[in-house]
């Protein structure tokens, strides 16, 4: 197979706080995974992200601190950045809504679509908060979900359904920023008429075709986003505003258009070009070749609750741009639950990604590993510090780290670190060898259908086997009967480790760098993976544990955090 060339986004993050692990599982390690993995093939990738610094939550949060929007969005933006890059996450660039340059791409795609009369100027009855002299954009009104009964919906989603909404769907509607009923008043603002884009999404979106060419197979496609997807179009797509009455976002480029902005949900997605564009910039790239060209995918990595937007709103833009690619497949995951409960910032009911790094130094590959153990790929999650424990200690330490802790010990002690000769293979060493490629062709087949759960599966199974190989055949009692014997084992185990340190890159780099570090390898290539990646005679170094057992005292400490 070429090499393939690949556009990979994951959710711009909202700068109104900091990264939690719903955020994570969401959007962004199994994005990284299959980023690591499709990079450790030799494939072309740009791994695209950055903050999303626009939108009423960044005003109302920046009045929660009495600070100035931009205050709010410098404090986040680097707290995040920071945060992702020491948690592993590879971005190849992590950008940002408030730049300069974005504001000059987002206008362009305004303008552009604007004079090509794809926008429809209205002017109708929108929410005014009398007492504050303003009107309310969708985050500035709180009201009962009409789908649910939920109480403390926003105008433009219930956070407890997870439905797309608009403010006059809401009943009993109430101004978050004074408390009082908003009256009606009008304005005027660019709607993007979505309904007449109905018939080419159901043929895209369903048979994967689009302008008369084959560009997916919907069967690749998880199911809830297809779902989701009709359930919009089977109920008839209505126009939306693209632009809201704010003082804080990008300015829309039209004469007598004071005291508006671009819709977020039109600003933000542009921003996965402005970043590309910044990417290539920096790497004497043309951009255009991951966002218009054929022969490249583009893949957005979302939480289920943004599916619409990569999949509907976001595609019309793209289509009528010209020329653009649409997304490959929007692999959208459901979302993870902490300790039984819905996961609330509001009522910091989450684990925050800092504070974890902060509070467990260098054990950045266990949180990756438990969350990639319990990722919400096809239904919602729950994420449990028992369970992180347990998954720790009972897997990675007691599997993984002792497979490979046992291999480096022996070989140390019995060959002065030397890997041993590999002669007259049993029919059990054979099976033993054979597990690498198998293994090695089970992961790759599961991240290449975002089955990322199955992948980490695959790659402990090797662990096991290995584990489990020299737990049968007891080397450290062979060596007073049988030498020769006791170093096809040990050759056999240490080219299963050697394996591991490439298999276990996507989801565990920490570990897979370490491990490298151990047997004095530095395999980088998963088309290399074989039964001889380690020689005869090569010299690898002295033991260092893998991972490191949490104890009950740790986990109490975060369980009364949580509940304090």
């Amino acid at each position: 197979m070429g090499k393939k060339r690949f556009t990979v986004t994951s959710a711009l993050l909202y700068a109104n706080g900091p990264i939690h692990l719903g955020h994570l599982a969401g959007a962004y390690l199994p994005a990284d995974i299959y980023v690591r993995y499709q990079k450790l093939k030799g494939h072309d990738v740009a791994f695209i992200c950055g903050s999303d610094e626009h939108g009423a939550a960044i005003t109302l949060q920046a009045k929660k601190e009495g600070v100035s929007p931009q205050e709010i969005v410098d404090k986040y933006h680097e707290l995040n950045k920071n945060s992702f890059k020491d948690f592993g996450i590879n971005f190849d660039i992590y950008d940002r809504t408030s730049s300069q340059d974005h504001h000059e791409t987002a206008q362009e795609v305004f303008k552009l679509l604007n004079d090509q009369g794809k926008f429809v100027k209205k002017t109708n009855q929108q929410f005014y908060d009398v007492e504050n002299k303003q009107f309310l954009a969708d985050r500035y009104i709180k009201g009962t979900c009409p789908k649910c009964g939920h109480d403390d919906a926003y105008g433009d989603q219930c956070e407890k359904c997870g439905s797309t909404l608009s403010p006059e769907e809401l009943i009993n509607p109430k101004s978050t920023i004074s408390g009082n009923t908003p009256i009606l008043k009008e304005t005027t603002h660019w709607f993007l008429p979505m309904q007449n884009h109905e018939n080419w999404l159901k043929k895209w979106i369903n048979e994967g075709v689009f302008d008369g060419e084959k560009t997916h197979n919907p069967k690749d496609w998880k199911s809830q986003v297809v779902g989701q997807c009709n359930s919009w179009l089977d109920t008839g797509l209505k126009e939306r505003s693209m632009t809201r009455d704010l003082d804080w976002g990008v300015k829309v480029p039209v004469e007598n258009s004071e005291g508006k902005v671009l819709y977020v949900w039109l600003d933000a997605p542009i921003g996965y070009i402005t970043a590309t564009k910044k990417y290539a910039q920096n790497n004497n790239l043309n951009w255009k070749k991951y966002w218009k060209n054929n022969e490249s995918e583009l893949i957005h990595f979302i939480g289920k609750d943004n599916i619409v937007f990569h999949c509907v709103i976001f595609p019309i833009i793209l289509k009528e741009m010209g020329g653009f690619n649409l997304p490959a497949n929007v692999p959208a995951n459901e979302f993870l639950n902490l300790e039984g409960q819905k996961l609330s910032t509001s009522k910091n009911w989450a684990i925050w990604l800092h504070e974890y790094l902060s509070d467990f130094e260098n054990q950045q590959d266990t949180l990756r590993y438990v969350l990639s153990a319990t990722s919400p790929e096809n239904k919602d999650t729950d994420f449990t510090w028992k369970d992180f424990q347990a998954r720790n200690n009972n897997e990675l330490v007691a599997v993984f780290g002792n497979f490979i802790n046992r291999v480096i010990v022996l070989t140390n002690k019995y060959w002065d670190g030397l890997v041993p000769e590999r002669t007259n293979l049993s029919q059990y060493d054979k099976e033993a060898l054979e597990s690498i490629n198998m293994s090695a062709n089970k992961i790759g087949k599961a991240i290449e259908s975002f089955k990322l759960r199955e992948g980490l599966n695959e790659m402990m199974n090797l662990a096991r086997i290995g584990n489990k190989y020299l737990a049968e055949t007891e080397p450290w009692k062979l060596i007073k009967t049988d030498e020769e014997k006791t170093s096809t084992i040990l050759n056999i185990s240490l080219q299963i480790s050697a394996a591991l340190s490439i298999l276990c890159e996507p989801y565990l780099p920490f570990t897979a760098s370490k491990l490298k570090k151990l047997l004095n390898i530095n395999l980088q290539d998963w088309n290399d993976i074989s039964v001889d990646l380690v020689a005869a005679n090569h010299k690898i170094n002295k033991h260092e544990h893998l991972f490191k057992k949490i104890e009950d005292s740790e986990i109490e400490e975060q369980l009364q955090k949580l509940n304090s």
